[in-house]
């Protein structure tokens, strides 16, 4: 997103000019950690710009390789990692050692992804300032969030907090309790079993899609400001309460824990998987 906002600018000060929209950086380093656990780990990831990855490993270690790109060497070198460990508590942190965005030269500000692998159970934290995050294969608590960027997290498991500022939502999995927004941008959810603990998903400006199986059970109540409530291939007759053009009250199946569906701007849709 700060790529495209710097290209724009680039191109209002110097229309005449022909820039690399492939915004080929010219240095780039990579460094590797490794954690040692046992038991479940707590892993805490942030990145001040740049895409965070997260996948299931077959071992109890944790592995993290950051990739850090920038247009000069000191910007690469403004760029720090600071990793630690205490006991199962991992911490990796990608951060400007001066306090700043860092260079910006036709938009390629310095950014560090993250690839990492743990455990299949973790308490797994990721926060990137701007960029996406993927995870896949996870279970325990989770907590994702991006100032600007898309999050996909497929076959979770537990209990899931997600948020971006400006982009995409979609998740996939089982969970305890969900809490997942965009403040613009559409969010999916795809579960395969009832909720044991509420969920809330909203947006400011986007549609929200709730995927749900056979015998799903829970209370619902969905408001759009603008757009429509629609049901579809889940029989009506297992939703009582109200029904209206742009809200729906009652429950699905025997009830259970309340989901909340919450856009300003779009539509909202209620499907069988």
């Amino acid at each position: 997103m700060r790529a495209l906002v710097a290209l724009s600018a680039a191109l209002l000060v110097c229309p005449g000019c022909v820039l690399d929209a492939s915004f080929d950086y010219k240095y780039s380093e990579q460094e590797h950690k490794h954690f040692a656990t046992s038991g479940v780990p707590d892993v805490a990831l942030k990145t001040h710009d740049g895409r965070i990855e997260v996948r299931r490993s077959d071992g109890s270690n944790v592995d993290v390789t950051i990739e850090k790109r920038a247009s000069t060497k000191e910007s690469l070198a403004d760029l720090v990692v600071e990793a630690s460990q205490d006991g199962n508590r991992i911490s990796v942190e990608v951060r400007s050692k001066h306090g700043r965005l860092g260079d910006w030269h036709f938009g390629m500000s310095p950014n560090a992804r993250l690839i990492v692998t743990v455990p299949a159970e973790t308490n797994l934290s990721a926060h990137s300032g701007d960029g996406s995050i993927d995870v896949e294969r996870i279970a325990g608590r989770m907590d994702l969030s991006s100032g600007d960027g898309r999050i996909r997290a497929s076959e979770l498991n537990g209990d899931v907090t997600v948020h971006t500022g400006d982009g995409s939502v979609a998740l996939d999995g089982t969970f305890r309790s969900l809490n997942a927004s965009s403040g613009d941008g559409s969010v999916r959810v795809h579960t395969d079993a009832s909720p044991s603990g509420d969920w809330v998903v909203t947006t400011g400006d986007g549609s929200i899609t709730l995927e749900v199986p056979d015998g799903f059970n829970a209370g619902i109540d969905a408001h759009t400001g603008d757009g429509r409530v629609r049901v579809e291939d889940v029989s009506v007759s297992d939703v009582t309460g109200e029904i209206r053009r742009n809200s729906l009250k009652g429950q699905l199946g025997s009830g259970g824990k309340l989901v909340k569906l919450r856009t300003g701007d779009g539509s909202i849709t209620l499907k069988r998987n």
